[in-house]
C-alpha cells in the first residue's frame, strides 16, 4: 500500500528523467536525501515521516540508473561529476538555491562531491557510512585491511559476470548480502522483495554496477576542495565494507565536521538504528 505521506512524480533534467519522492511541508527547509547501493528512494523509509514531521521538506530521488529513473548507457554516464550534476539540476528544477544534503553509502559519496565542488549550494551536509571520494584511494593504499574489504568492488569491474550472479534467482545473492551485512531482522522478506523488483528491471543492475566502474576511472591526482558547509558523519561501527578510519580521514576535508559513532550499528545505520539516526539528523539539520 502506498505511503500517504509521500508523493511521487518524474522530473526532467535536461535529457535525464528522474523519479522523485517528496514529503514534508512545501515551505520547510529543503533537504535532498541520496540513497546508496543497492537501494532506491525506499531506503529512506524509516526517516521520511520523522524528518518531514520535524518541518523539513524532503526530496528523495531514485538516482540515475536506479528505481524508476532513467538508465543512461555506458560507464562514463556514471562519473561522479555527472552524479553530482544531477543533484544540482534537481535543485534547479525544484527552484532551490540552497539545500541540505544527506547521503548514505554511494549517496554519501555524491553528497561529499557536491559539497566540495558546489559549496554555494549546500547549507548542511550529513553522510551516513560514506567517505569523501577524495580520501578513499589514499586510504586504501595505506590500509591493506580496507583493500580486502573492498575486494567486491574489484569483482564489479568485470563485464557481464557480476550482472549474471546478482540477478540470478531473483536477486538471491544481493538479498543475502544485505541480510548478512546488517543486524538480524533489519531487512524483512517483504522489504527485500521490494528491492528485488527494482534490481530485476531491464538494465538496472548494469547501471548500478556502472557507478563502481566509473569510480575506478576517477583520476588519482584530482584533489577536491575542502568542504565549507557544517558536516555531520554518522557511522555504524560494525560496517563490514568500510573501516571507521575512512570517516576520520573524511573529516580532514571538512572545515566544520563532526563524527557521531553508532557502536552497535552496521553499514545500514539508518535501518539498524532509525530512531537515533533520525534524532541526530533532525537536531543537525534544524540547528
Amino acid at each position: 500500500m502506498p505511503d500517504p505521506t509521500v508523493s511521487h512524480r518524474h522530473i526532467d533534467l535536461k535529457g535525464l528523467r528522474l523519479h522523485l519522492a517528496e514529503a514534508g511541508p512545501a515551505d520547510g527547509a529543503p533537504t535532498i536525501l541520496l540513497h546508496g547501493f543497492p537501494e532506491f528512494w525506499f531506503g529512506w523509509r524509516h526517516q521520511i515521516e520523522p524528518l518531514a514531521g520535524s518541518g523539513l521538506r524532503l526530496l528523495i530521488p531514485d538516482q540515475r540508473g536506479y528505481g524508476l529513473s532513467d538508465r543512461p548507457k555506458g560507464i562514463a554516464a556514471y562519473h561522479l561529476d555527472r552524479l553530482a550534476g544531477d543533484v544540482i539540476a534537481l535543485a534547479d528544477a525544484c527552484g532551490l538555491t540552497r539545500f541540505n544534503l544527506v547521503g548514505h553509502d554511494w549517496g554519501g559519496l555524491v553528497a561529499f562531491w557536491v559539497a566540495s565542488f558546489h559549496p554555494e549550494r549546500v547549507v548542511r551536509l550529513a553522510a551516513l557510512n560514506a567517505c569523501h571520494p577524495g580520501v578513499f584511494g589514499p586510504y586504501l593504499r595505506r590500509h591493506p585491511g580496507q583493500a580486502l574489504r573492498s575486494a567486491y568492488a574489484g569483482f564489479f569491474q568485470l563485464p557481464l559476470l557480476p550482472e549474471r550472479l546478482l540477478t540470478a534467482r531473483r536477486g538471491r545473492l544481493l538479498r543475502a548480502l544485505m541480510r548478512g551485512s546488517s543486524r538480524p531482522g533489519t531487512f524483512g522478506e517483504a522489504d527485500l522483495g521490494r528491492y528485488a523488483r527494482e534490481w530485476l528491471r531491464p538494465g538496472a543492475v548494469t547501471a548500478m554496477l556502472n557507478w563502481y566502474r566509473a569510480l575506478a576511472q576517477l583520476p588519482r591526482e584530482r584533489h577536491p576542495p575542502r568542504i565549507a558547509a557544517p558536516t555531520l558523519i554518522l557511522w555504524g561501527e560494525r560496517d563490514q565494507a568500510l573501516q571507521t578510519g575512512l570517516a576520520e580521514a573524511s573529516l580532514a576535508l571538512c572545515e566544520r565536521g563532526r563524527l557521531q559513532r553508532f557502536p552497535q550499528a552496521t553499514h545500514w545505520v539508518q535501518h539498524d538504528a532509525p530512531e537515533a539516526v533520525n534524532a541526530a539528523l533532525i537536531d543537525f539539520l534544524r540547528s
